[in-house]
C-alpha cells in the first residue's frame, strides 16, 4: 500500500470518529432501502422507509430515518390537528431499528441500490447535510412529504437525471382514497373515522409518482427505476419475516354492528314516537348533538388547519355544525319553533346532495355512512311531520 493510500484511510478513520459531515464512504459501502410491512395501530398501517448506510472500512452501519417527531414539544396535539407539525431525520444504529421492528412482528425488507462510489458519496453527504440540526426538521404532510415520499425526493435530488422511474407494474393507478384503504379494513373504526374526516380532495387519481406516498409503493417502485441506464436495484432481501398471526376483531366491536344497531333504535323509537303521538326529545337532542359536533370537526379541518387532504369534505352536508343549537332547541321546546321544520328541509336537502355527490365520485364516502343517513332522514321526516301537530307530546 502506497503512501497515499495510506494517509487516505487515515483521513476516513479519522472522519469516521466523530460522524461529521466530512466523512466519505469507502468503495466497500453500499447505500440500500429499508421497507417496513404495515403493524397493528394506525400510525402503523402504513409501514414505514428509511436509507441505510453501511461502510465496514470505517465501521459504519447507520440508518437515516424521515420519520421521527417528538411528543414533547408544548402544544403537540393542536400543532398536529392543525397541520402545523414538524417531523424530523432521525440516525441510529442498524441493529436497533432491526430490532424493534422484529418485535413488532413486521417484515422488513432490505433493497441494495447499484451506485457507483462517487454516487454513494453525494447521497451520504445530502443525508448527512439534512441531518444537521438545523436541517432535520420539516412541516409533515400526509399525502405529500413524509417518510415514504422522501425516499425518492432525496435519491433524486442527489441523483438527477441518471435516475430514470418507469411505472410498468402499476397495471392501475388509484385515487389517494383508493391507496389509504389497501392497507386499512374497510370495517373498522380508524377507517370510518379517515373517510369522515378527509374530504375530496383525495378522491382525484394520483399521478404514478404520488403513489409513492405509501412506503409499499416505494417498494415496488425501485425495481422499476434504472440509473444510467441499468437497474436501480442489484439485490432484495428479507431482514425480518412476519410470523403468521390470526388477525381479526368481534363483530361486536366494528362500527358496521353499532351503526346498524343505531338506525333499527332510531327507526324503532321513531315508529313508536309516531303510533303514540309522542316525541323522544333525549334521541332528538342526542342525534342533534353527535351530528353537531361532527360538523363541528369537520368544520375545523376544512377551515382551520393547514392539511390540505381535509378540504372540500362534503361530509359536512350532513354532519352540520348548527345542529348543536338545534339539540338544546329540541331539548328544552315542548313544540319546537315552525322555523326548525325548514331547517329540517335544508338538512334533508344536503343528504340528497351528499348522495349526488357520491354517485357522481366527486366525493366517495364510508359506505358505512348509509346507516346514519337512514336513521336521521327517517327522523327529520318525523319530525318535520310533528312540528305544528297539536296532537304531539313529549316522552320525557
Amino acid at each position: 500500500m502506497n503512501f497515499k493510500k495510506i494517509i487516505t484511510l487515515l483521513l476516513i478513520s479519522f472522519s469516521a470518529l466523530g460522524f461529521s459531515q466530512e466523512m466519505l464512504l469507502s468503495p466497500l459501502s453500499k447505500i440500500s432501502l429499508l421497507t417496513v410491512g404495515t403493524g397493528d395501530e394506525l400510525y402503523s398501517k402504513f409501514g414505514h422507509s428509511a436509507f441505510r448506510i453501511q461502510d465496514p472500512t470505517i465501521g459504519v452501519d447507520r440508518i437515516y430515518d424521515y420519520g421521527g417527531f417528538d411528543f414533547d414539544p408544548p402544544g403537540f396535539y393542536v400543532k398536529f390537528a392543525r397541520g402545523k407539525l414538524n417531523y424530523r431525520m432521525s440516525g441510529y444504529k442498524t441493529d436497533s431499528f432491526v430490532k424493534a421492528y422484529k418485535q413488532e412482528n413486521r417484515w422488513v425488507k432490505e433493497q441494495t441500490l447499484n451506485l457507483s462510489q462517487d454516487e454513494r458519496n453525494e447521497i451520504f453527504a445530502f443525508l448527512q447535510n439534512n441531518y444537521r440540526e438545523e436541517n432535520r426538521y420539516y412541516l409533515y404532510d400526509f399525502l405529500f412529504d413524509n417518510c415514504a415520499t422522501k425516499i425518492p425526493e432525496v435519491l433524486k435530488k442527489g441523483l438527477g437525471d441518471k435516475l430514470k422511474f418507469t411505472y410498468p407494474h402499476l397495471k392501475e393507478t388509484f385515487t389517494f382514497r383508493e391507496l389509504i384503504h389497501q392497507s386499512l379494513d374497510e370495517n373498522a373504526w380508524a377507517t370510518f373515522g379517515i373517510d369522515l374526516a378527509l374530504g375530496s380532495i383525495i378522491d382525484r387519481k394520483a399521478t404514478p409518482w404520488e403513489h409513492q406516498f405509501l412506503p409499499l409503493y416505494v417498494e415496488k417502485q425501485m425495481p422499476n427505476t434504472t440509473i444510467n441506464g441499468d437497474a436501480f436495484v442489484t439485490k432484495e432481501e428479507m431482514l425480518v419475516e412476519e410470523e403468521p398471526t390470526e388477525k381479526g376483531s368481534l363483530f361486536v366491536l366494528t362500527p358496521l354492528f353499532w351503526l346498524i344497531i343505531l338506525m333499527t333504535f332510531v327507526v324503532a323509537v321513531t315508529y313508536f314516537d309516531q303510533k303514540k303521538k309522542k316525541r323522544s326529545k333525549w334521541l332528538d337532542f342526542t342525534l342533534f348533538l353527535l351530528t353537531g359536533l361532527a360538523g363541528l370537526l369537520i368544520f375545523f379541518l376544512w377551515f382551520m388547519t393547514d392539511h390540505v387532504f381535509t378540504k372540500a369534505n362534503f361530509n359536512l352536508l350532513w354532519a352540520f355544525p348548527l345542529n348543536l343549537v338545534l339539540a338544546f332547541v329540541f331539548m328544552k321546546s315542548k313544540t319546537p319553533p315552525v322555523w326548525v321544520k325548514k331547517y329540517l328541509w335544508v338538512l334533508l336537502a344536503g343528504m340528497v346532495i351528499t348522495g349526488v355527490l357520491w354517485i357522481f365520485k366527486i366525493q366517495i364516502f364510508s359506505p358505512l355512512l348509509i346507516f346514519i343517513l337512514v336513521a336521521v332522514g327517517i327522523r327529520y321526516l318525523f319530525l318535520i311531520n310533528s312540528i305544528g301537530n297539536s296532537a304531539l307530546t313529549q316522552n320525557s
